[in-house]
């Protein structure tokens, strides 16, 4: 595609198509390894035991099965919006579109928020004890800029940092195995599953309901499709080549902390949960190494989750969808300017105003039910074909996926009552954006017909 392509319907420059196989495939290893282990692994050790391995691989089986979803719709629909674009096509309800727009949207700036906390709070206090009310909004606006400056900049830069994060899982789970050899772990602790507080079924879905959190990302990546070299072909592979990676690492990880730490202990550190496992598997090796690792693992994540939110934005506007402003391209830059200043400024009010593990667990929520909207979508979709050949799944992963991704995020799983009230404040939030639209809407069609 020609540096000066237009998109015929904006009139606004396409995106630029920088994208390859391997780049897409750390995109997604990138985009799902990050703040979900780095940050909440003790926190989901607190709702399970010492099984903590099972939610994480619980979590990859459910999201695997809705990446077949969305490869399927990506290869019949190689644009931006993702799921949004999904449900308009299937449902054709402007205002179900785009709540589900503004689900995956805040779902994006819920856990880029999240990885700014982490970021401020934990991590950057091994240098500097810097306030996290100053330093997690300087944070959002560093990765606004960096988003500005062009998606070939945010993917090379990715492309540096996933080896970065992947480094320091490998660095935990190989003094894992370090230790193991050298006699340290207790290997009963993997089948260990705490019912105190609830019977065993509660606390694997609660916790796999927040390890959900961790393997989110892969969905991300289908609002890049614009940006892509012949999306149809390279996504398949990348996307569950991607996944695989990410699940297996994240097993090892879980493995790992559970054979050297109790799960009480785990817990008490919170997001320093991986920290705790270095200190008892390898006293001598420094903190500061592991800690610098887990800034670029939370800001690789947050920049990856930007991309996604104001791409997600830039799709619906030319889907006519929300307001036109918001799919305003940068002549210079070829970046959907107006979207990030919009998803910035509402990560940096995150930020300022909600702790960490509410932002994982809403995020988490919010993608269950888009998740489930998408796999209901595809089969939907069946009747409308299209003139391209593209991936397609069999009709039974789509309908187990949609049933497994209604029960995580319901009560039945144990999910906590505060998620669904974040939840609910950001989806009315949506609610009123929806209002503000219409009425806007209306009084421009009543001046042009005046």
């Amino acid at each position: 595609m020609a540096e000066s392509a237009v998109v015929e319907e904006t009139g606004e420059p396409a995106l630029r198509r920088v994208m390859g196989p391997k780049l897409l495939l750390l995109f997604v290893a990138g985009d799902i390894i990050g703040t979900g282990v780095y940050a909440l692994t003790g926190q989901v050790a607190s709702r399970v035991g010492g099984a903590l391995w099972l939610p994480f691989l619980i979590a990859f089986v459910v999201a695997f099965m809705t990446a077949f979803s969305y490869l399927e719709l990506v290869g019949k629909y190689p644009k931006a919006a993702g799921a949004a674009l999904y449900t308009n096509r299937a449902f054709k309800k402007p205002f179900f579109t785009f709540m589900v727009a503004f689900a995956v949207m805040c779902s994006g700036i819920t856990s880029a928020s999240s990885a700014a906390v982490a970021f401020s709070n934990t991590y950057l206090r091994s240098f500097v004890d810097w306030p996290g009310w100053l330093i997690a909004p300087l944070f959002v606006v560093g990765l606004a800029l960096i988003n500005f400056r062009g998606v070939s900049e945010s993917v090379k830069a990715n492309v540096v940092l996933t080896f970065i994060e992947l480094s320091g899982l490998l660095i935990i789970i190989g003094v894992g195995a370090w230790a193991v050899l050298n006699g340290k772990g207790d290997a009963g602790r993997l089948v260990e599953i705490d019912t105190a507080n609830s019977s065993w079924l509660v606390a694997v879905t609660s916790a796999t309901s927040l390890a959900f959190f961790a393997m989110v990302g892969f969905e991300d990546s289908v609002n890049m499709a614009e940006e892509c070299k012949d999306p149809v072909r390279i996504f398949p592979k990348a996307m569950l080549w991607g996944m695989v990676i990410a699940a297996t690492i994240y097993v090892l990880v879980a493995l790992t902390s559970s054979l050297l730490v109790p799960p009480g202990d785990l817990a008490a550190a919170k997001s320093d949960a991986l920290l705790k496992v270095l200190d008892i598997g390898a006293p001598g090796f420094p903190r500061e190494i592991f800690s610098g690792i887990g800034l670029f693992a939370v800001i690789n994540s947050a920049l990856i989750n930007m991309l996604m939110a104001s791409r997600l934005l830039y799709g619906m506007a030319n889907e006519k969808i929300i307001p036109k402003q918001l799919g305003i391209v940068h002549r210079g830059r070829r970046t959907p300017w107006v979207s990030i200043v919009f998803t910035s400024l509402i990560a940096i009010i995150l930020v300022s105003t909600v702790d960490i593990s509410v932002l994982g667990g809403t995020t988490a929520l919010l993608l269950l039910v888009v998740f489930a909207v998408v796999n209901v979508a595809v089969l939907v979709l069946r009747k409308e074909k299209v003139g391209h050949k593209h991936f397609r799944t069999p009709t039974a992963v789509p309908v187990l996926a949609a049933v497994f991704c209604l029960y995580l995020a319901s009560p039945l799983s144990g999910r906590p009552v505060r998620d669904y009230v974040v939840a609910a404040i950001l989806l009315a939030a949506g609610l009123l954006l929806w209002l503000v639209n219409r009425f806007l809407l209306a009084r421009e069609t009543s001046s042009s017909s005046t």
